[in-house]
This record gives structure tokens, sequence and C-alpha cells, in this order.
């Protein structure tokens, strides 16, 4: 996730353009550039770092002109540098490109390219489209945008300007927000509203599959086959603090409804057209480094360990390898024992977490191989690890985490399927069975938002209350624990999970009249003594809100209320049922009038121990 601003009219491009990347600061922070044409040619500056560096340069060296396109950078391909940041030139410097999004199969586009004598000068796959755009002029942009755009797959949005057709800026959306602003003899482009606002509140949104033609006096929409499209402004009425969080409420709904695209995003040119998952080209495994494999610790903090717990049932189900759960602030001084093929893995968000980064450090001293799965490119974790799977959440706001969560499960499928295929561990059938409902998840992510309304009901009965409980088992029980610390997160209320199975070990006295109890069913292989579990809270008092998968009616008469998703396998059940467990804490946070965004006493990054 980037921010992306493009202007063309009779004002200055850079003043236009900084002031619309800081409204878009938060989608991306790591490195900042503007392009601008200046009647003569194009002058790129960008630098690594926040916006403020790239501020700095242009105080010291303003770049003139009327029509620019600005970018602000959240890394996925290339670590932070000045030589990965945005915008990105083919070799003669005509062409500028940014990008928000990911360009799946850049590595061959790029290897074509290069052997037509294109030389390539950063690590990102958004260079591969000015040098293709290059390739592909001849006498006219638009086309050869229509042209390359023909042979880009993944998810992307662009804004591009050129020498040769100084009078226009062109903008294409694939999967990858993109708005264009409608000025008076002025346009602009952006990834969000929020950089609009000062400038018009009159708006096209592109849809997918579309692109804009702008000139400082008209607007031309059409698809990327060149078919025109006819469509009415749209007038914004939000406000500025309500259009950063893109009319949410707050940025950790929004962040909710973002995770069928996050989900998309990690995914993307992970899976195969036949259906094998395949991160071969981001791991230095060779095959005989995963056959060879013989225990797996997984190590992270907070909800990034919830993710790890799911991983952990994952990898022992689907690779039948051995694996450890840790805590990774109690890890290193259990003195946990490694084999010199044990692979341990390590999870963050930030790649920044103190207790994690500590818990690699001390895996790597005894000799073990360290897997990282994080969201941030370049960081400590990234860069210290032996090898990384990054997660394509985007940044995240709101202080509890959710969509880098799903992103975080998602790691942990594509890691395991892989393992599994290469170990042999299950029929090749069977795993890319699998990796097609995995692919399934986005849409059916999207489809569960739509029960909001139910949930927000929920929520009143919960709200007022003191104490809540959260069961299920094997798989369920690792969401229970990241749906109770949700809830206690945003809305300060006490809330435990616990392994359904262990309730008449002691937490049954806990049970009163009216206690809220949500519990978690859709494990095939544990529904009948889940219900069971159900049914003795439930003989106690307890109000229950039940979560099944669709189909299965036999827990409906032992519950209150009922949630469901869709009847997918049982192993891929966690990332929906969380996306519901998230929406009851954050509405039931924002009944106890909390701050749902920034919770008392809590931070985003814990970067000490």
């Amino acid at each position: 996730m980037c921010g992306i601003v493009g202007y063309i009219g009779n004002k200055e491009a850079q003043d236009i353009l900084t002031a619309g990347l800081k409204k878009l600061e938060y989608r991306g922070y790591d490195s900042a550039g503007v392009a601008v044409y200046n009647g003569e040619r194009i002058q790129v500056k960008k630098t690594e770092g926040r916006l403020a560096a790239l501020e700095g340069m242009l105080e010291r060296q303003r770049l003139p002109g009327k029509v620019g396109v600005g970018h602000t950078r959240w890394a996925t391909h290339g670590k932070p540098s000045d030589h990965n940041a945005h915008p990105h030139v083919d070799n003669t410097e005509k062409i500028a490109v940014v990008h928000n999004g990911i360009i799946e199969n850049y590595l061959p586009l790029k290897e074509e390219l290069t052997s037509k004598g294109h030389t390539f000068v950063s690590d990102t796959d958004t260079e591969v489209i000015a040098h293709l755009l290059a390739d592909l002029y001849d006498g006219d942009m638009v086309t050869a945008v229509q042209q390359a755009v023909k042979r880009l797959e993944g998810a992307f949005a662009l804004a591009i300007v050129t020498e040769y057709e100084p009078d226009r800026v062109i903008a294409v959306r694939q999967a990858s927000p993109l708005v264009v602003g409608v000025g008076n003899g002025e346009h602009y482009v952006a990834s969000d509203i929020p950089a609009l606002l000062p400038y018009t509140r009159h708006v096209y949104v592109l849809e997918d599959g579309e692109m804009a033609v702008l000139t400082k006096d008209n607007v031309q929409l059409l698809t990327t086959d060149g078919t025109p499209i006819r469509r009415n402004v749209q007038g914004v009425k939000w406000d500025v603090a309500q259009a950063e969080r893109g009319g949410f409420d707050h940025f950790m709904q929004k962040e909710i409804y973002e995770q069928p695209q996050a989900i998309r995003d990690t995914l993307g040119g992970r899976i195969d057209e036949n259906g094998n998952v395949d991160i071969r080209a981001e791991l230095t495994f060779s095959d005989r480094n995963v056959c060879d494999i013989d225990r797996v610790h997984i190590v992270a903090c907070g909800t990034a360990s919830y993710a790890g717990m799911v991983g952990k049932g994952l990898l022992e189900q689907l690779v039948r390898v051995p694996v450890e759960w840790d805590i990774a602030s109690e890890y290193r001084y259990k003195g946990p024992i490694f084999t010199e093929n044990t692979l341990v893995i390590v999870v963050s968000q930030s790649g920044e977490t103190a207790d994690t980064l500590a818990a690699l450090r001390e895996a790597q001293r005894n000799g073990a191989r360290v897997l990282a799965i994080t969201n941030v490119v370049g960081s400590s974790i990234a860069r210290e690890a032996d090898d990384v799977l990054y997660t394509w959440a985007g940044p995240e706001i709101a202080v509890a985490s959710t969509k880098a969560y799903t992103s975080q499960l998602i790691a942990f499928y594509l890691i395991a399927l892989h393992f599994a295929r290469v170990r042999g561990a299950l029929p090749q059938e069977q795993l890319r069975a699998l990796a097609v409902q995995l692919r399934q998840l986005p849409e059916q992510a999207e489809r569960l938002l739509a029960q909001a309304g139910k949930l927000r009901e929920m929520a009143r009965k919960i709200a007022r209350h003191a104490h809540v409980f959260y069961i299920g088992r094997g798989l369920d029980y690792a969401v229970s624990l990241e749906g109770s610390l949700k809830l206690k997160e945003i809305s300060y209320i006490h809330s435990e999970a616990y392994a359904a199975g262990e309730l008449k070990h002691g937490t049954l006295a806990l049970i009163e009249e009216g206690t809220p109890v949500i519990a978690l069913a859709t494990q095939r292989a544990l529904f009948g003594k889940t219900l069971s579990n159900v049914k003795e809270v439930k003989a106690r008092g307890a109000y229950v809100i039940g979560l099944r998968t669709e189909g299965n009616g036999e827990l409906d008469s032992s519950v209150d209320d009922l949630l469901e998703i869709p009847d997918v396998h049982p192993l891929l059940t966690p990332p929906l049922s969380v996306v519901l467990l998230q929406l009851l804490a954050y509405y039931t946070a924002v009944l106890r009038g909390n701050d749902v965004d920034k919770p008392r006493n809590l931070a985003k990054s814990v970067t000490v121990e």
C-alpha cells in the first residue's frame, strides 16, 4: 500500500504533490519522491525516509513545472533506499511512473527487457513498468499503456508522465484504488481522497480495468481496452478526518474492511497456474533443506503469536513435522533445544519487536536457520533473518492489529503448503485443492463483512458486561485467543479464551447467569465435543454466541445468537472466523465510547523488552 498523487494544471506541481503526499503518508512512509516536467524535461527527486526528508531536498532545489506525479512508499520489492524509491524512469528518463500494488510477473518481464538492452537500477517491480512503456511506445502513450497493462499480472494503480506527451497524465487502476479529482483548468489523481480535498470535492472513482487521461482542461475515462466510459462526477461530503479513514469511523474499522485485499495481495504471485504454492524465489531454502527440517520453533508476541499458534497446527497437520510454539519474551530463557536442522519461524508485523528480535538472535547463535514473517521490508528482523516471507498488508494505523494478523495467517498457509509439497507429506491433488480454496478466501471474507449489522446488535448485549469468555477446540481455540485479545485491547472488558475441553477443570466456576460466551465450532472432527461444552455453559445460564460453518445446523438450538462462515476446509476457517470476532470487538468498544484506534496503555510497535 503506497500513496500516489498526480497533477496537471496552471499551478506549481511540486507544492500540490508534496501537500497531497502529506495526506497520504499513512499509506506508506519508508521513502518518497516526485517527478515534475519543467517545460524541457522530467526532473526526479526522491529519497529514503519520511516525507520530511524529501521536503528538505525540495526546499534546497525546487522543481518548477505544472505537471507531475508523486509517491510515498510502503516497500514491497526492494528494501527502503534512494534507488528503490518512486518515481521510476526508463533509461532515457523520459517516462516516469509511480505505482501502488504488486506486479506478480515482473521477473520474466525484467529478463525479457534486459535481453533487449534495458538497464535496471532498482530492486523493484515498478521499474519494469517504465521500461516496458519505453519498449512499447510508438507515438501514442495511451496505446502503449493499454498494451503494457495487458502484459502486467497482479494488482496495480499507476500514474504516468512523459516528456513525449507532457500535456497529459495517464492513470490506471487494476485491483488497487485510484481517484481522479476534477478542477477548473486543472485535474488531479490520487490513491485516496484526502489528497484531493484541499483542491476539489468533485471526483471520479476508477474501477478495476479502467484508466483516465488527464489534461489541464479535460478528463477522459476509458477501459484499458480502449472503450470510452461515461460517468457522472461524484461529490465528496466527508470532512478531512473522515477522508483519511476512507469514510470509515476509525482506522481499525477501515483496516478490518481492507482484509480481503490484504489476503489477495499476500497470496499474489505465490500460487502458480496449476494450483501449486511455490515460494522458492523468495527463500534461499533448497528442496533438500526443506526435507531435512526435523523440528520447527514458532516464536512471536501478542497477536503475531496467535497467528503462530495457527501456524503450528497447519505445519503439524500438513507437513507432519513437530512444532513448538513459544512467546518470544519467554523463548530464550527456557533453554530451547536445537538440532542442526531446526527451523525457527519468527513473526512480527513491524519487524522491530524487541523480544522477537532477541529470540531470532538467540536462535542464530545456536546454529538454527531463521525464517521471518513480517510486513516491513528492510526492518531489523527482515535484515537479520536468514529468509523472509513478506506479508503485503500495507500500513496498519490502529494499534490493535487486524489485517496484519490475517496476512500472517496467509503466510503460514503458503509455507505449510509449499513445505508439504516439497516433502511429499500429502498427495499433490489434496494440496492443490487446498490452494484453490485459499484463493477464494478474499471473496469469502468480503461476504462476511455484510454481517456487520448483526454483530453490532450482539455487541450491545456484550458491552454492559465486565467479563467475557471465548471457547474453542483445535484451530478454533487459537482463533479464540486472538478474538479475546482484540476485545480486551479496545473494549477494556476482561476477556479470556479457553480450550473448550478445559471448562470442567475450573473455568465453569466463572459462568454466571448472563455471562457472555463466544463459542467457535468450525472444526468438523471436534464439533460434537465442542457442542457438549456449549451445552455445559448454557446450562449454567451463559449468553452464548455460536460461530459455525454454513449448513451445520446442529449448533443452532444450543446458542442464543449465531454467526456463520462459509463451509470451507477446516484448516481454512481461521482467516474467516477472525473477521467476525474483530468486528464484534470493534462494535463493543465503540458502544463503550473508547478510543478504538489508540487504546490506553498500548503502543503499535513494542521496541522494548
